[in-house]
């Protein structure tokens, strides 16, 4: 069940002697070239010593650096605009599930001390993304399954005091509707990681309705929760993204 400010500075280069009489310096990155001429030497002085000219050539630095925006509320819009619209994450790319990774371990940091005990674990969520799209859903959600079953809705409730309802609704070769359901009990493993131990699942499919397979259980730590989203990382690492529905 449930997360980069940069400053390019360029080299400066110190000062030479060539034989010209200028100072050029190049303002941050405007291509204004500033010039400043020193006053002539009076004649007895030029047979004293040479003219020198001093040179100072710098590239230029850049002051602009990208805004990061690192608060709780801009870190879930952020979150939720990777992964809204991917099919709960099948359609991103390697780079965009690293993008969704480092977004969830900000907001780890803003996460309540005990969140197994918050309780804004409890409600309706959906299941918005899953960097392993095979794990909610299991062979519904394969690369095979998924040209025979669209889903339609991935749910999870958790009620309290420990129980947990998973629902898949899919239309199997687009006209046939369906929904596989869990039913689960939750027990707390310390302060985050929390078990959940699920009933054979329940298979529907038109009027028909029947139990299928075994037990299974999952082990899950939830990472963040507030009144929108909630994060959780699988034991196995899956990173998972609920949305509160309503």
């Amino acid at each position: 069940m449930a997360a980069t400010s940069l400053g390019r500075f360029s080299t400066f280069k110190g000062p030479e002697i060539p034989k010209s009489k200028t100072l050029i310096s190049s303002p941050k990155r405007y291509n204004l070239p500033l010039t400043v001429s020193f006053p002539p030497q009076s004649h007895s002085q030029s047979h004293k010593k040479k003219r020198t000219t001093l040179r100072i050539a710098a590239t230029s630095i850049s002051t602009t650096s990208e805004e990061v925006r690192t608060s709780p509320d801009d870190l879930v819009a952020t979150i939720l605009s990777k992964v809204t619209g991917t099919d709960r994450g099948v359609s991103l790319t390697e780079d965009g599930h690293k993008e969704v990774a480092k977004v969830a371990q900000l907001l780890q940091n803003y996460c309540v001390d005990e969140p197994v005990k918050c309780p804004l674990i409890f409600g309706e969520w959906d299941v918005l993304y899953c960097s392993v799209p095979t794990s909610p859903g299991g062979g519904y959600r394969s690369a095979l399954g998924r040209l025979v079953f669209k889903t339609n809705e991935m749910i999870q409730v958790v009620e309290a005091p420990a129980c947990v309802k998973n629902k898949v609704s899919f239309s199997a070769f687009g006209f046939l509707d369906g929904e596989v359901s869990l039913k689960g009990e939750l027990k707390v493993l310390d302060e985050k990681w929390i078990q959940v131990i699920f009933e054979p699942p329940e298979l529907k499919v038109g009027g028909l309705k029947f139990q299928y397979g075994g037990e299974s259980e999952v082990k899950l730590a939830i990472t963040y929760v507030d009144e929108k989203i909630r994060l959780g990382m699988g034991s196995r690492g899956s990173l998972f993204v609920f949305q509160r529905r309503g």
